[in-house]
C-alpha cells in the first residue's frame, strides 16, 4: 500500500478500520522479519533511582532517604551482573534517573565520594567494570546526554537509548504529566537521538501512550523518529509502551489505554516506520494478549530477565522465557534470542561499535547477527543437540523451496539464504528433506578413504588472516615451529601410508617462497616412483596458480605437467568463501574467486577431477554461503569435474583474525548441520557426494551431519596438522575400525572408496585394518630449498 506523502498516510491510519491496519502491519512485519520474534535475555541494573525529573506517572524515581545509598556500589553492580551472566543473560541493562546531581545534594556528594562529578561518569565506570568481569554487554538508558557523554559511553556499551515518549510540548505545560521535568521536553530528547546518530550509536527509543497525548501527537512522534532514522540509520528499535497506573502517583486513578488503543498504535508504528524497523511491545505490560500484539506488527519482546524484576514497572513480572516461547509459537512465530545490539548492527560491528565492543559482539553472534544459541565450536569434543521444535507447521515458503531443490532446479540466492535461516520445525524439515535426498542418491552406504595427509611445509608468504597453520619465513608465532620437509621424508611417509593400507596421499602446504612449479612436479614424481599404486591427491588451486606463475606457464599447461608426473586429483581447498568481498578481508593477497574457478575449470579440462570446499563461520554471512554454493554448482554444470563437496567449519581457537577480535568463533551447531543439508539440496543433482569432516565436527557432530544429507566421512588422515594448529581437540587419525564403528552406530553401511569414489581392492582393505603404529615423523627445519628435480 503506497501513500504519496505523510499526510495521506496518517489520514488513512486515523480513519481506517483497526482490522485493516493490523492486517497491513502484520504483512509488513512478515515481509522483513519472517517467522522470528526476538528478545534479549537481560539483567536489570538500576544504578540510581534518584532523578531530577518529576514525571506524574513514575514510581521508579525516588527522593534521597536516610540510610539508603544514592547509587549502587561497584560490588552491588557486579553481583547483579554476575547473577545475570550465570543465568545465560547477554545484556546488562543500566537504567537510572536523569542527572540527579543537579537536583539533590545527596547525589552530588555520593558521586564525589565515588570519585565522579556526574552520574554518567560513574555509569561509564560501572559499564567498564561489567565488561571486565563478565561476558555481558551493557545497554544504557541514562536520559538526555551531550555529544561528549554519548561518545564516552559508546566505548563501554553495545547500545544506548532514550524513550522519546512524546513530541507534545503540551504535556510539559502546567497540568501535563511532564510539567517540572526539564529533561522531558521533546527538543533535548530529539537532540540526544540525533547526536547518537551522528556518533554511530545503535539506539533504542519509543513512545509512551496513555499519558494525555492525542493520537495525532503519537503519529507526530513516530514520524520524528522515522525521520531521524532516515537521516542516520541508527535507530535499532522502537518501543510502544502502554501507560500503567501506579499507586502513590498523581496519575494513580488515570485510565490506562485499552487493548484496541495499544493495537492501533503498534500498527501505526509499523506502517510509519516500515517493515525493517524492529518494533517492540513489553510482554509484561499486556500479559494476556501476546497473540494480538504479534498480529499488530511487533517483531520483538524487548529485554526479559530471568533474574531481576522490571524496576520501572515492578507490579508487572516478566514472563518465564519458556512460556514466552510457547505463546509466541502459538502464533506461528519462533522466539529467538538477540543481543542488546540488533542483528543489522552486530553484522556491521566495525561501523557501529567501538573496537572492544565489536570484538565481544562478534564472539557472541551467529551468522545472522543473533545471539549464539550454543557454546560449541568446531574442534571441541562435545556437541549439543538442537532443542525440539515448538511449531507444528512448516513455513509454506520453505516447502516450495525444498520442492524445487529436490526436483534438481537451480535455487536462487534468496532461496538458499532462506534455507540457512531455518529454525525450529523449518530446520527439522530442511534436515529431513536433505537426508531423504541423500537416501535416494546414495542409499545407506557411507564411504570413506584410507589416506594420509602430508603437509610438506608450514612456511608461507601469504597472509591469510584465518590461518593458524602457516608461519612466516622465520616467525614461530602460534602453535608449532616452521618446518620444510625434505623430499625423502615426504616419500617415506607415502611408503609408510601404503604399508598401512592407504590408497591416497593428500599433499598440501604453505606457499614457500623458495618453491616453484618444479617443486610440486618433483614431489608428485618422487611419490609415484616409490609407490606406483598410490593415488596422489595434491596441490590446491593456489599452489597450482603460484607454481604455474613461477615457471611462466599457462595454468592448463602446468596442470598437464603435474598430471604427467603422477598427479591424480586436486583438493578443492583455498576456496574459503568464493566471494571477493570476503576474500578481501580474510585472504587479500590470495587468488580471487574467478582465479580459483579458472584453475578448477582448467583441471577438469585436463581430466583431473577435484573436490570442492567451503570454510565458513568467521566474517561471512549466509548470502556469501549462497553465492559460494551457486558458483560451485554452475561450474559443475559446465565441467562435471567435482567429486564431492566438503564443508570445513572455521576452527577459531588459534586463528589470528579471531585472536584480534575480527571474527566469530566458528559456526553454531545449527549452522554447521545446515551447511551440509543445504549443500545437498542446493547442489542437487550435480554434486552427489557431501562429505563431513570428523576432524572439525568430531565423531558426534559428523554423525549428525550424516543424518542431515552427508554421505561421506572423508579420510582417515593418519596425520592432521592444519586443524590441530587452529585448536581442534580431535585426533590426527580416525582409522578404519573407528570409521566403520561410527557409521554402523547410526545404522548405515560403511564402505572404503578410492579418491574418485571407485572400489578398493580387498588386499588394500585388509592392510588398512590393524595397521601398525606410525613411525615418528621428522619435521625438517627451514632451509633454503632448491626446486625438486
Amino acid at each position: 500500500m503506497d501513500f504519496s506523502d505523510d499526510a495521506s498516510l496518517t489520514a488513512w491510519i486515523e480513519t481506517a478500520p483497526l482490522d485493516a491496519l493490523v492486517a497491513q502491519a502484520g504483512r509488513m512485519r512478515d515481509a522483513a522479519h519472517g517467522r522470528t520474534l526476538s528478545y534479549s535475555r537481560k539483567v536489570f541494573i538500576p544504578l540510581t533511582k534518584l532523578c531530577r525529573d518529576v514525571c506524574q506517572y513514575c514510581t521508579f524515581a525516588e527522593r534521597p532517604r536516610a540510610g539508603h545509598a544514592a547509587y549502587l556500589s561497584a560490588e552491588e553492580v557486579l553481583a547483579i551482573a554476575r547473577a545475570g551472566a550465570a543465568a545465560g543473560c547477554t545484556e546488562a541493562l543500566f537504567t537510572l534517573g536523569d542527572k540527579p546531581e543537579l537536583r539533590y545534594r545527596a547525589a552530588s556528594e555520593a558521586l564525589a565520594a565515588l570519585g565522579h562529578d556526574t552520574t554518567i561518569s560513574y555509569l561509564r565506570e560501572m559499564c567498564a567494570l561489567v565488561l571486565k568481569h563478565t561476558s555481558l554487554l551493557p545497554h544504557v538508558n541514562p536520559g538526555v546526554m551531550t555529544r561528549e557523554e554519548i561518545a564516552s559511553l559508546r566505548t563501554v556499551s553495545a547500545s544506548q537509548g532514550i524513550m522519546l515518549e512524546s513530541t507534545s510540548e503540551r504535556l510539559c505545560q502546567p497540568g501535563g504529566v511532564h510539567y517540572g521535568s526539564p529533561d522531558k521536553h521533546p527538543a533535548p530528547r530529539l537532540e540526544t537521538i540525533r547526536l547518537a546518530g551522528e556518533l554511530k550509536v545503535p539506539f533504542t527509543t519509543g513512545i509512551l501512550i496513555g499519558i494525555g497525548e492525542t493520537r495525532a501527537e503519537r503519529l507526530d512522534a513516530l514520524l520524528a523518529i522515522r525521520d531521524l532514522h532516515r537521516a542516520h540509520g541508527h535507530i535499532q528499535e522502537v518501543i510502544v509502551q502502554n501507560f500503567r497506573a501506579k499507586p502513590d502517583t498523581k496519575r494513580a486513578n488515570a485510565p490506562e489505554p485499552d487493548l484496541d488503543d495499544m493495537l492501533w498504535t503498534i500498527a501505526a508504528a509499523r506502517l510509519i516506520l516500515g517493515p525493517e524497523m524492529n518494533l517492540q511491545a513489553p510482554p509484561n505490560l499486556t500479559p494476556d494478549e501476546y497473540q494480538r500484539l504479534i498480529a499488530a506488527g511487533i517483531n520483538d519482546w524487548g529485554g526479559v530477565s530471568p533474574v531481576t524484576p522490571d524496576h520501572v514497572n515492578p507490579e508487572a513480572p516478566w514472563p518465564e522465557i519458556e512460556e514466552l516461547a510457547r505463546r509466541t509459537a502459538d502464533m506461528g512465530k519462533i522466539l529467538v534470542q538477540r543481543l542488546p545490539v540488533y542483528p543489522a548492527y552486530a553484522l556491521d560491528a566495525g561501523l557501529w561499535l567501538a573496537p572492544d565492543i565489536a570484538t565481544r559482539v562478534r564472539k557472541a553472534s551467529d551468522a545472522d547477527g543473533l545471539a549464539r544459541d550454543d557454546d560449541w565450536a568446531p574442534g571441541l569434543a562435545t556437541i549439543p543437540r538442537q532443542p525440539p521444535a515448538r511449531l507444528t507447521k512448516v513455513d509454506p515458503a520453505i516447502e516450495r523451496i525444498l520442492d524445487r531443490a529436490v526436483e534438481g532446479n537451480r535455487l536462487d540466492e534468496a532461496d538458499i539464504v532462506r534455507l540457512f535461516a531455518a529454525r525450529d520445525i523449518d530446520y527439522e524439515r530442511v534436515i529431513q528433506t536433505a537426508d531423504a535426498l541423500r537416501q535416494g542418491t546414495s542409499g545407506d552406504v557411507v564411504r570413506y578413504v584410507v589416506n594420509r595427509n602430508i603437509n610438506y611445509t608450514n612456511i608461507c608468504y601469504y597472509r591469510c588472516t584465518f590461518c593458524a597453520f602457516s608461519k612466516g619465513k622465520t616467525h614461530e608465532a602460534l602453535r608449532g615451529t616452521p618446518y620444510d620437509l625434505e623430499l625423502g621424508e615426504i616419500v617415506r611417509r607415502a611408503v609408510e601410508a601404503w604399508d598401512r593400507g592407504a590408497t591416497e596421499v593428500c599433499l598440501q602446504g604453505g606457499i614457500h617462497p623458495n618453491y616453484t612449479g618444479a617443486t610440486y612436479i618433483g614431489i608428485a614424481r618422487a611419490i609415484k616412483a616409490a609407490v606406483p599404486g598410490m593415488h596422489v591427491h595434491a596441490f590446491s588451486p593456489l599452489e597450482v596458480f603460484q607454481g604455474a606463475a613461477t615457471l611462466g606457464l599457462p595454468v592448463a599447461d602446468f596442470l598437464g605437467e603435474l598430471k604427467a608426473a603422477g598427479l591424480g586429483t586436486l583438493p578443492g581447498t583455498a576456496a574459503e568463501i568464493l566471494d571477493d568481498e570476503i576474500r578481501a578481508i580474510i585472504c587479500p593477497d590470495k587468488i580471487t574467486t574467478a582465479e580459483w574457478l579458472d584453475v578448477m575449470r582448467a583441471a577438469h579440462g585436463q581430466g583431473l577431477r577435484t573436490t570442492s570446499t567451503i570454510m565458513y563461520g568467521h566474517v561471512e554471512r549466509p548470502i556469501h554461503w549462497a553465492r559460494h554454493l551457486l558458483r560451485l554448482r554452475d561450474l559443475q554444470a559446465e565441467t562435471g569435474g567435482f567429486t564431492e563437496f566438503v564443508p570445513l567449519p572455521f576452527v577459531h581457537m588459534e586463528a589470528p583474525m579471531y585472536l584480534r577480535g575480527l571474527a566469530r568463533g566458528g559456526p553454531t551447531v545449527r549452522e554447521a548441520v545446515l551447511m551440509h543439508a543445504v549443500a545437498r539440496l542446493a547442489l542437487n543433482p550435480l554434486i552427489t557426494n557431501i562429505q563431513t569432516s570428523w576432524v572439525k565436527m568430531g565423531p558426534e557432530g559428523a554423525a549428525m551431519c550424516l543424518n542431515a544429507g552427508a554421505n561421506d566421512l572423508g579420510g582417515t588422515l593418519m596425520n592432521e596438522s592444519i586443524s590441530r594448529a587452529a585448536g581442534t581437540q580431535h585426533g590426527q587419525e580416525f582409522p578404519p575400525e573407528a570409521m566403520e564403528g561410527l557409521i554402523s552406530s547410526i545404522g548405515r553401511m560403511p564402505r572404503q572408496r578410492s579418491t574418485a569414489y571407485g572400489p578398493v581392492p580387498q588386499d588394500r582393505q585388509a592392510a588398512s585394518f590393524g595397521a601398525p603404529e606410525l613411525a615418528p615423523i621428522v619435521q625438517t627445519p627451514p632451509r633454503k630449498l632448491a626446486a625438486a628435480e
